[in-house]
């Protein structure tokens, strides 16, 4: 653990890095499906574009554990913002469909390096007593900058062509790896990073894995992060705007400016949200934010007009905000001395997880049962990852003037 001032000053060069390469990491998100189609394939390969970078940061999060042990916090950053430079500049350059797709597994790898070490960094910065506070203000700027990225990128893309954001990507993911390299201070105990690489990387990675498998608590934090992972990717980016279209007639204005609305309301709440995770405990947070976006998930089932649609998106954004946070908060707090690195890495993959699967679950359960029976299993997995959650997880801090 650093001194404030340099906590402090580290969360600030973290929040830039965040927002740069989020800014680069939006700017492709409109320009991604056409770009894909551009090679002549089928919409279900312009899926796999979007799949193989989840695929590709579920994988980039245990190399970043280890590199940012062994080598350091700043080393692994600055690392990650070159791959996904290397990566996105590929994407520009590409030939040939499967060429992209290679180049789209690079980008994801770096992705998941700043991703994951970024979560490092926040665990090492902070104390328990502050800690909710700190990871919501980060996750504001992470949101907010890949919210407003698609702006300058269909921007870019309309007058410059589809291959422009991917260029504009690649200046981000330069533009982080600087800010690292330069600005951040490294935040790893040498002490404790001695101790995690001694005696052979694998089998100290075994052991630890072991050992946090053992915590009930920090489980049940992975499944929470699963089950808002499949219910954000696979029930609200997936089967959401395809039940609004069915079922209400929205055009893809309608759709998109509700969505939106619950996402600037739940950057709004985001920092309350992190107050009450420090003043109130995790466990008072986790539960109840997790069974509302259970609830939310039915909401858009029963939604009979567009304003309820907005209030369904209201409610999703708000809920997932203020809980969103509060998982990567009890992790942190359920690492054992020396362990940030391992600990983040397992819980990050448990979430890329959930990116991964959830689109390809609750679309199948789409295809053969509807939306409705999608967006209901979501809510469910949801609903039990809540309850379970409250019954079982121990709390790991509250404020003593509670």
């Amino acid at each position: 653990m650093i001194d404030e001032q340099r906590a402090r000053t580290t969360l600030i060069w973290m929040c830039v890095l965040a927002g740069v390469n989020q800014l680069g990491f939006g700017s492709v998100v409109p320009a991604l499906p056409l770009y894909a189609q551009s090679f002549g394939v089928s919409v279900s390969a312009i899926g796999l574009a979007v799949g193989v970078y989840g695929l590709a940061r579920f994988a980039g999060s245990p190399p970043a554990g280890w590199l940012s042990d062994r080598f350091g916090r700043r080393q692994a950053l600055a690392l990650g913002g070159l791959v996904t430079a290397a990566g996105n500049f590929w994407c520009a350059m590409a030939t040939s469909y499967p060429e992209f797709i290679c180049a789209r597994f690079v980008a994801g790898i770096g992705a998941g390096l700043i991703v994951t070490t970024g979560q490092i960094v926040l665990a090492d910065i902070t104390t328990p007593a502050r800690r909710g506070r700190v990871v919501s203000i980060y996750q504001g700027v992470f949101i907010f900058a890949a919210g407003f990225g698609p702006l300058p990128g269909g921007l870019l893309s309309e007058h410059f062509g589809l291959a422009a954001p991917f260029f504009a990507y690649t200046v981000a993911g330069l533009g982080a790896g600087a800010v690292a390299w330069f600005a951040v201070t490294e935040t790893r105990d040498p002490a404790h990073a001695a101790l995690r690489t001694r005696g052979g990387g694998g089998v100290a990675l075994a052991s630890q894995v072991r050992q946090l498998g053992g915590q009930i608590g920090f489980v049940l934090a992975c499944f929470v992060s699963f089950a808002n992972a499949v219910a954000r990717t696979g029930g609200l980016f997936s089967v959401v705007p395809l039940l609004g279209a069915m079922r209400l007639g929205l055009s893809v204005t309608e759709i998109g400016f509700g969505l939106a609305t619950g996402t600037v309301i739940g950057l709004l709440a985001a920092y309350p949200g992190g107050m009450l995770v420090d003043y109130f405990g995790r466990k008072a947070v986790i539960a109840p934010a997790t069974m509302l976006s259970g609830l939310a998930m039915l909401m858009f089932c029963i939604a009979p007009s567009y304003p309820w649609f907005i209030a369904a998106s209201i409610a999703w954004g708000t809920a997932s905000s203020i809980g969103g946070a509060a998982p990567s908060v009890y992790a942190a707090d359920s690492a054992p001395p020396g362990m940030n690195a391992t600990t983040v890495s397992v819980f990050r993959m448990t979430g890329d997880l959930g990116y991964i699967g959830g689109p390809i679950l609750l679309g199948v359960i789409s295809d053969v049962f509807g939306p409705i029976a999608a967006l209901i299993g979501a809510a469910c997995v949801l609903l039990t990852a809540g309850l379970m959650f409250a019954a079982f997880a121990p709390e790991t801090y509250r404020a003593k003037t509670v």
